[in-house]
């Protein structure tokens, strides 16, 4: 991978590494499956907002180090918290929610081993998740006596329906990778130890498109629960301002040229 001088030092708890124009984001404490603690949590929603504000990223991929994804929040971590440290926790997550959702950056999540708890939460929240057959996620929050977090019970349902999600959600049950590629959580599946690279061809098809144009679906997309006229008005004038650009013009040209196009995101 072209390492950018931004990657943050060695040892972080959560990590980059560029391939072009993509971004891999991996969370790393694999001594402890990647359980998301505090510290990771302000790292990763950092990570987040620096990747979605840089022009030269086109894609990014989330995954875990040490052949897992992430075991969930850091159980550990949670002893005598508050409601203040309470709320204090989940805001970092719960930015990194919207900006995943919101921004015009596709992220794909690459899920090796377990996504568990906050961990299928991250990569459900995702664009596009790609799971290792041999994968598993688990959203049994009931077992430690919380609820769902990190957006899931919206991202849940919207990925594999109300009845599925509580399966999930309320009766605590463990989807292996086929079923949640059967069910809509998984996205595609690629063998053992494979994830990763699935997911970076995902991103470097993702790069090649135009970036205003991906980033003016994902806003359209972020937009549920409206009615079909306020839908199609937006859709309007997004589709307005997309005929002004120059990616538009090199869309076209490229189109007449039969050639591949070159886009600037502008």
């Amino acid at each position: 991978m072209d390492d950018r001088d931004s990657e943050p030092p060695r040892g972080s708890v959560v990590t980059t590494a560029d391939q072009g124009p993509a971004r891999v984001v991996t969370l790393n404490r694999p001594e402890a499956r990647n359980a998301i603690d505090i510290p990771m949590r302000e790292r990763l929603l950092e990570e987040v907002r620096r990747a979605a504000d840089d022009p030269g990223i086109r894609a990014v991929v989330l995954t875990g180090a040490g052949g897992t994804f992430s075991a969930g929040g850091d159980v550990r971590s949670m002893e005598g918290a508050g409601p203040e440290a309470v709320r204090a926790r989940l805001d970092p997550v719960h930015e990194a929610a919207r900006i995943i959702t919101t921004c015009g950056t596709p992220f794909v999540a690459a899920v090796e081993g377990a996504a568990a708890g906050l961990g299928v939460s991250l990569a459900a929240v995702c664009d596009h998740v790609v799971a290792a057959e041999d994968a598993r996620f688990v959203a049994a929050f009931g077992r430690v006596g919380l609820v769902a977090d990190g957006g899931l019970l919206w991202t849940l349902p919207q990925r594999v329906g109300m009845g599925r999600a509580k399966e999930m959600l309320v009766f605590g049950r463990t989807v292996p990778a086929p079923r949640a590629y059967e069910i809509g959580l998984a996205d595609s599946l690629a063998p053992p130890g494979a994830a990763l690279e699935a997911a970076l061809e995902l991103a470097a098809e993702a790069a090649a498109l135009a970036p205003l144009s991906v980033a003016a679906a994902k806003r359209l997309l972020a937009r549920t629960g409206q009615s079909l006229e306020s839908l199609l008005e937006a859709e309007r004038e997004e589709q307005t301002a997309l005929f002004g650009s120059a990616d538009f013009a090199e869309g076209r040209a490229a189109f007449a040229e039969r050639r591949p196009p070159r886009f600037e995101g502008r």
